[in-house]
């Protein structure tokens, strides 16, 4: 079973940046496909950012332009920088691992982000 370690996150204002980083203590397989989620109060989880071994990405709509998702599958580690943070970003994100081949899901232990002034 692959663990996932998460860290980052906390309080930023409006317009600030902020990084996650998630670390997973198995490898990083080519049919091994990374992602954030993330869930704010009273909402569902949303897919924020994908990421494949060979660095193809997909980002939701809301955060297209101001969220880059990067993957090191060297290090095994994956991270999410966030630009431009706005007040409705505010959400625990959580890491994601996909492995295809193995039809193996699991998630991070999730980290919040708040966007205030």
């Amino acid at each position: 079973q692959v663990q996932l370690v998460e860290s980052g996150g906390g309080l930023v204002q409006p317009g600030r940046s902020l990084r996650l980083s998630c670390a997973a203590d198995g490898s990083l397989f080519t049919y091994v496909v990374m992602a954030y989620y993330r869930q704010a109060p009273a909402k569902q989880r949303e897919l924020v950012a994908t990421i494949t071994y060979g660095g193809a990405t997909n980002y939701a709509d809301s955060v297209k332009g101001r969220f880059t998702i990067s993957r090191d599958n060297e290090n095994n580690t994956v991270s999410l920088e966030m630009n431009s943070l706005k007040p409705e970003d505010t959400a625990v994100y959580y890491c994601h691992y996909h492995n295809y081949l193995d039809n193996l899901e699991v998630s991070g232990q999730g980290t919040l982000v708040t966007v205030s002034s």
